[in-house]
């Protein structure tokens, strides 16, 4: 018969050691059409952070949704799953770059457009970060190289025509005139 040592309603704070991190299970086979489902729910989650400039919210979230889309399936997905499986993994790896770049991760951004061009060479998206990329590297012929394949690909993309500008202005010499 006594009383209790915290009265009730009473504000508690508690502390918590993390003593220990695993990695997860590995993902359960599911079905393509689930697998593109979580995909997108994730990558949509992603694009929520990314727009409340909560770029490595963002990032975590297309990272989990790559991670969705390419575990194992139940069945081989139809050549419709399997395109469209592609395109997403190929648009996560885009926002990937987009928030790797705004979190100051260089390398990082240009090594998620090379993923994506491994996927699909004439990704607009893609060639056109790779190029800007490459030119803030100072790989400048490589940039040009990169960015007019990325106009032939898309003649009317005003940035495409900026950084190409950008790029011929710091390689002509300044004229004496």
């Amino acid at each position: 018969n006594r009383e209790p040592d915290v009265p009730p309603e009473a504000p508690l704070l508690f502390e918590v050691t993390l003593l220990e991190v695993r990695d997860g299970p590995d993902p359960q086979p599911l079905p393509p059409a689930v697998r593109l489902r979580l995909g997108s729910q994730r990558r949509e989650r992603g694009n929520f952070h990314f727009a409340r400039a909560d770029f490595a919210a963002a990032l975590r979230s297309y990272r989990l949704s790559l991670r969705a889309l390419d575990g194992p399936t139940t069945a081989p997905p139809g050549p419709e799953e399997e395109e469209e499986l592609r395109e997403q993994r190929v648009k996560c790896l885009n926002n990937c770059a987009a928030a790797e770049l705004k979190l100051g991760r260089v390398e990082e951004a240009l090594a998620a457009c090379e993923a994506a061009l491994q996927i699909s060479p004439d990704n607009g998206r893609a060639l056109l970060r790779r190029g800007q990329l490459l030119a803030e590297q100072g790989r400048d012929a490589e940039a040009a190289l990169v960015l007019r394949r990325a106009l032939e690909l898309d003649p009317a993309n005003k940035v495409i025509h900026t950084e190409l500008s950008r790029l011929a202005k710091r390689q002509s010499p300044p004229s004496n005139t």
